[in-house]
């Protein structure tokens, strides 16, 4: 009786050993998948969707340091993953009249990050 016991004790161990042995594999292949996304995130934040090409002495856009030739990383909660069409950013602004917004810019090769309030002026809409 003392024999068996000791050989189902030690099935028991095993299995436990092997039950932890593929957790312990599972969760290193999880970290490691998530590392990747984060990192595919990361570089995906950090690319251009649009680019400005005019900025009117004055307006809003002016005023809160975008320059032409900026490259938009972000405007708001619009970046490369969710862009569609210039509507998105249009939206952002409609909905931020007054309110200031992020937005990142890359600027010869550096990341800027500027504040951005869109407002009505001179009749030229909201951001010019």
């Amino acid at each position: 009786l003392q024999n068996d016991h000791k050989a189902l004790m030690k099935q028991v161990e095993e299995a436990l050993h092997q039950l932890h042995a593929r957790e312990k594999e599972k969760q290193a292949k999880d970290e490691a998948e998530a590392l990747a996304e984060a990192m595919s995130q990361a570089q995906n934040l950090s690319q251009a969707f649009a680019k400005v090409n005019e900025v009117t002495p004055g307006s809003p856009a002016s005023l809160s340091g975008l320059q032409v030739d900026d490259e938009i990383v972000e405007f708001g909660s619009v970046n490369v993953n969710n862009f569609q069409n210039l509507q998105n950013i249009a939206t952002v602004v409609q909905h931020s009249e007054g309110r200031p917004l992020s937005v990142t810019v890359l600027r010869s090769g550096r990341k800027v990050h500027v504040g951005l309030t869109p407002k009505r002026w001179a009749g030229k809409g909201l951001l010019g």
